[in-house]
């Protein structure tokens, strides 16, 4: 009889990964926690394997470098960890003029939110093939849906990853495999993330709860996959602006937004 298989959350360690990593732990699945942060990663584990008796492996990596999702493919080949259901979630956007950003952090981000992910995908879905199921949840955004002035590498590695994953889906669907994009708008900040962070526990209007956001998601996977995008204004949003030329969306971001001083 074929192991229970494990699903692999990167970014886990707080906001919409750990909520993934939560929720997955609720049903029964079998984990594997990756993100930067190892103490946070071993207390999320250890919670988990308390409330749900299921196992939990944390690792530890930073998946912005270059050639991270090989490597870390290569570790959960060498731990002998078959995986089910590969969650990319991890990301980072920085905001301001592109030629006042760092450009290391730039190349950070496309390392992270577009490299590793195909090369995690493309490591890891074979085996998915070959069993005839498993499932891909990608966490992109409602930015990659228009050119956004002052988050220009964050908005084009997010339209990057919404083409992928809907491509990608189109691609394995036959094989049994299912693949979600997930294209959230802005997310709100939890009341532990604020506490950690330092961030004022406010809740503006529009912002959506992740709890609501993996919600979906794992509804869409349930049902053979598909794009989600949560919330009723992010779906009006994003259907009105296919009548609207990108480049006059861009030009109507950049009046109504500020660069960070």
């Amino acid at each position: 009889m074929r192991q229970p298989g494990y699903a692999l959350v990167t970014g886990a360690s707080r906001g919409l990964g750990r909520c993934f990593a939560r929720t997955l732990a609720a049903r029964k699945q079998n984990l594997v926690l990756v993100a930067r942060s190892g103490e946070k990663l071993d207390a999320l584990a250890c919670e988990l394997r308390t409330a749900h008796g299921i196992q939990v492996e944390s690792i530890p990596f930073d998946l912005a470098q270059s050639g991270a999702g090989q490597h870390l493919a290569d570790e959960l080949t060498a731990r002998g960890l078959q995986i089910d259901l590969l969650v990319n979630n991890a990301g980072f956007g920085d905001q301001g003029r592109f030629l006042e950003l760092s450009l290391e952090r730039q190349l950070r981000a496309i390392n992270l939110h577009n490299a590793t992910v195909v090369e995690l995908t493309h490591r890891l879905l074979p085996a998915m093939i070959e069993q005839e199921q498993g499932g891909v949840i990608t966490i992109s955004s409602m930015a990659g849906f228009q050119p956004i002035p002052f988050a220009s590498v964050y908005s084009a590695t997010k339209a990057f990853l919404t083409t992928f994953s809907l491509a990608l889906e189109a691609e394995v669907a036959r094989f049994g495999v299912r693949v979600v994009t997930v294209c959230p708008g802005r997310l709100r900040v939890s009341p532990e993330d604020a506490e950690n962070s330092g961030q004022r526990k406010k809740f503006p209007g529009g912002e959506q709860a992740h709890e609501d956001v993996v919600k979906e998601a794992l509804r869409a996977l349930d049902r053979g996959g598909g794009l989600v995008i949560p919330g009723a204004i992010n779906k009006f949003a994003a259907f009105a602006e296919r009548f609207i030329p990108r480049s006059k969306v861009a030009r109507l971001i950049k009046k109504i937004s500020k660069p960070p001083s």
